[in-house]
C-alpha cells in the first residue's frame, strides 16, 4: 500500500469515526473513489484500535470515575460513587443492543452492507432526521437525569448504525436530542458508548485477522493506528468544543451534500 493511500486512510477513519458523518460510510467509498485495494484486516483493526485510543484518552476522567465507583467506591454512598456507577449502568445498558446485533450480524453478513446506493440513502436519510432533532430539542438534559429507558431508547438507536451512512455517532446524538439532552452531553454519553462498540468491533476483527494467518502487525498498521489516533482526538476535541456553543446543522449540511454526490455517482 502507498504511503500517499495509508495516510489518507488513516485520517479518514480519524476525523469520521466520531464525528455524526459515518465513517464507515467514508471507508467503504474510499477504495471506490480511489481505484485502490481494500485495505485489509489488519490495517482495519489497527486504524479502530487508533480511534479507541483517542476516545478513551479524552474521557479518561469519566473513565476513572466508573472503574473507581466499581472498585475502591464499590458499596461507598457518596455522590461522586453513586453518579460514577450510575454513568457506568447506563453505558452498559446502552451497549447491549448493538453488541449482540452486531455480532449476529457478523456471523450472517461477515462483509457487512457495502453497497453505494444505500450508503447514499442512509447518509441522507438520517442527515435530515439530525436536523429535524437539532431544530426541535428542548436540548435541557444532562447525564445526570439519564434514565435506564432514555439509555436503552440510545442504544436501540445505535443499533441502526450497522447500516453504513447511518453513523454510530450521528444516530445515538439524534436519539438523545429528541430525548431533550442537551448538544454536549448527547455527544458525550454517544462517544463514551462508542468505546464498548469499538472494543467489540475490534475484538471480531482481531479475531478474523488471527483467522486468516494475517496477524503480523507491520509498519503500515503502526503508522495507521498513530495518525488515526491523533486525527481522532483532535477531531472530539474540536466537535466539543463546537457543540458547546452551536449547532449540528453544518454536520447535517455536509451530509446531504454528500448523499447527494453519491446519487450522481450512482446515476452517472
Amino acid at each position: 500500500m502507498s504511503i500517499h493511500y495509508l495516510i489518507l486512510l488513516a485520517l479518514v477513519q480519524g476525523i469520521t469515526e466520531f464525528l455524526p458523518i459515518s465513517s464507515s460510510a467514508h471507508l467503504v467509498l474510499l477504495p471506490e473513489i480511489t481505484g485502490h485495494a481494500d485495505q485489509g484486516l489488519v490495517l482495519d483493526v489497527a486504524v479502530h484500535l487508533g480511534t479507541l485510543f483517542a476516545v478513551m484518552l479524552y474521557f479518561r476522567c469519566d473513565i476513572l470515575d466508573i472503574a473507581r465507583a466499581y472498585t475502591f467506591d464499590l458499596g461507598k454512598t457518596t455522590k461522586a460513587a453513586r453518579a460514577g456507577r450510575d454513568l457506568g449502568k447506563m453505558v452498559v445498558i446502552g451497549s447491549i443492543p448493538v453488541i449482540i446485533a452486531g455480532f449476529i450480524m457478523h456471523m450472517i453478513l461477515p462483509e457487512g452492507i457495502r453497497s453505494v446506493s444505500v450508503i447514499a440513502a442512509t447518509t441522507v436519510f438520517f442527515g435530515l432526521l439530525l436536523g429535524l432533532a437539532d431544530k426541535t430539542c428542548k436540548c435541557t438534559k444532562t447525564l445526570d437525569q439519564l434514565t435506564v429507558r432514555d439509555a436503552l431508547i440510545i442504544g436501540l438507536g445505535q443499533m441502526l448504525a450497522l447500516v453504513p451512512g447511518t453513523s454510530r455517532s450521528g444516530i445515538t446524538m439524534t436519539a438523545a436530542l429528541f430525548l431533550g439532552y442537551t448538544r454536549t452531553e448527547g455527544a458525550r454519553f454517544s462517544l463514551l458508548l462508542g468505546i464498548p462498540a469499538i472494543l467489540g468491533a475490534g475484538a471480531l476483527g482481531i479475531i478474523d485477522v488471527i483467522q486468516s494467518g494475517d496477524s503480523m502487525l507491520g509498519i503500515d498498521a503502526l503508522i495507521g493506528m498513530v495518525l488515526s489516533f491523533v486525527t481522532a482526538y483532535a477531531a472530539i476535541v474540536l466537535m466539543m468544543r463546537w457543540l458547546s456553543s452551536s449547532t449540528f446543522m453544518p454536520f447535517v449540511v455536509y451530509r446531504l451534500l454528500l448523499g447527494i454526490a453519491l446519487l450522481f455517482f450512482i446515476i452517472l
